[in-house]
C-alpha cells in the first residue's frame, strides 16, 4: 500500500463517506447516462458485526477511496443465506493505480468472512471496465443467476467468490 494511506471503518452516513458517495454517484450517472446507483441503501446495514464500511485517507488526512459490505441472505432478489454484498467501491481519479481498490477489497472479504459469512457478491455494470477487470483478477466469477436492485438490467454485471476459510 502506498505510504501514508490509512484504512479506517467508518460509518455509512459519515460525512467523508457521503462526500465519496457523491462522487461515485456522479461516475454512474456519466457511464451509464441517466442516474446514479438507487439501491435503497441504509447506513445499519454496514455496521459490524453485519457490515463494514472503509475509507482510504492520503497522508494529507483526505479521503480517496471507500469500500464496504452488507450481510446479505435468502430473498425476493436472488441472495442466498450467507452472503456478503460489497457495494460502493470507489477511487478518485487522483488516487487510481494505487492498489487501494484491492486492498480494500481483501480488508472486507476478510472482515466478512470472520463475521460467518460464506459468499461476496456483487453487482457491477457493463460500463465499469476497471471493476470488471478487478473482481476477475481477485477470482470472482460470474454469478449464474443475477441478485440486487439491478439484476433485470442488461447492463447489470454480478459476480461472486466464495469465502472459504
Amino acid at each position: 500500500m502506498p505510504h501514508g494511506i490509512q484504512l479506517r471503518a467508518v460509518p455509512y452516513d459519515h460525512p467523508d463517506a457521503v462526500k465519496l458517495n457523491d462522487q461515485v454517484q456522479l461516475e454512474y450517472q456519466a457511464r451509464y447516462q441517466g442516474d446514479g446507483d438507487v439501491t435503497p441503501l441504509d447506513p445499519a446495514m454496514f455496521a459490524p458485526p453485519n457490515g463494514l464500511y472503509l475509507l482510504a485517507y492520503d497522508a494529507h488526512d483526505t479521503p480517496v477511496a471507500s469500500g464496504g459490505w452488507r450481510a446479505m441472505d435468502a430473498n425476493g432478489e436472488g441472495y442466498e443465506d450467507g452472503d456478503a454484498e460489497l457495494k460502493r467501491m470507489y477511487v478518485i481519479p487522483e488516487a487510481r493505480g494505487l492498489g487501494l481498490a484491492r486492498r480494500i477489497l481483501a480488508d472486507l472479504e476478510a472482515d466478512a468472512r470472520r463475521a460467518g459469512r460464506t459468499r461476496m457478491v456483487l453487482e457491477t455494470g457493463d460500463q465499469q471496465p476497471e471493476a470488471l477487470a478487478l473482481y476477475a483478477s481477485e477470482n470472482y466469477t460470474p454469478a449464474p443467476n443475477k441478485f440486487g436492485h439491478y439484476r433485470d438490467y442488461d447492463s447489470s454485471r454480478c459476480m461472486t467468490k466464495p469465502l472459504t476459510p
